[in-house]
């Protein structure tokens, strides 16, 4: 009787601990909320190695030792030397800086950029929004890359110019998508009931049409963060992004590519540090855009 009670309360039981998650062990959390704090966690090292790299190594990435030029991986240095015999893990961790903050500002430029001009051309009279939003269609059709290289072509090499470039070849993705939702807003119910109460316009515009026009932005930013990273890294790698001796990521897979054969660690980490940073960057953006759809799994 003893074995039956308990085969009947395990039937009972059964549903309440299977349906949270099916294949998950009590106590853990499922790969899809690991990969998230995993995602997080790599980039608060990130953060450390920008706000604070001297906490993550004491070596300097600008002392070259000539004696020491390519030495491999080891006690002494944990991701090796380069051409030069400066430390490798400094040098990515010093990139860090630079690379992330071309595409935090860049992300910052289109986002401005682009909630006003989306705003504007929600807005504006029939054929004022119509001719900003064919100018977007134009721009969207050119790859983002392909855009920042010529804006760079015409500016110059430089961080200010690749952070320019960057953030114009952005600027369409965020337009389009705030004035399409500026269109559903000033429809709204709310906003005509305003409009009818006499709200002045710009009352209106700031009160109730832009900050739901807002909604899909920090969900747009986060994945465009991690394009941005990407397109900086490109530019840096053709030479049009900070100049040497300054570390930065794509600038040393660039000057990495001619030792492939003797000193492959030269080329790896770097190229790991973008590949985690814009994966970890992406799993947060998806995780943002599954909460921003109302979905928790």
């Amino acid at each position: 009787m003893t074995t039956t009670a308990s085969s009947v309360d395990s039937l009972d039981a059964g549903p309440a601990t299977t349906s949270p998650g099916v294949g998950r062990v009590a106590g853990r959390p499922s790969r899809g909320r690991a990969a998230p704090v995993l995602a997080a966690l790599f980039l608060a090292l990130l953060a450390v190695a920008v706000a604070a790299p001297g906490v993550v190594t004491a070596a300097d990435p600008l002392a070259a030792d000539p004696l020491r030029a390519l030495a491999a991986p080891g006690a002494e240095h944990w991701f090796g030397t380069d051409h030069l015999g400066r430390d490798v893990l400094a040098r990515v961790v010093y990139g860090a800086r630079h690379s992330l903050s071309i595409g935090l500002l860049a992300t910052a430029v289109a986002v401005t950029a682009g909630v006003l001009l989306g705003l504007a051309a929600g807005l504006a009279h029939r054929w004022a929004g119509e001719a900003l939003a064919r100018a977007f269609d134009v721009l969207s059709t050119f790859p983002e890359l392909l855009l920042a290289l010529l804006v760079v072509a015409v500016t110059g090499p430089g961080t200010v110019n690749v952070v320019f470039a960057i953030g114009v070849a952005q600027i369409p993705t965020y337009a389009r998508v705030v004035r399409a939702q500026t269109f559903v807003v000033r429809r709204s119910g709310y906003v005509e009931q305003a409009v009818t109460f006499g709200h002045p316009r710009g009352r209106i515009i700031v009160r109730h049409v832009l900050p739901n026009a807002l909604d899909p932005i920090p969900v747009l930013a986060t994945l465009g963060l991690g394009q941005a990273i990407v397109a900086a890294s490109g530019l840096s790698f053709l030479g049009m992004g900070p100049q040497p001796p300054a570390a930065e990521w794509g600038a040393m897979l660039s000057q990495a590519r001619d030792y492939l054969r003797v000193a492959w660690w030269e080329a790896l980490f770097p190229g790991l540090a973008i590949t985690l940073t814009v994966v970890c960057v992406t799993v947060l953006g998806r995780r943002l855009q599954r909460r921003f759809e109302g979905r928790t799994t």
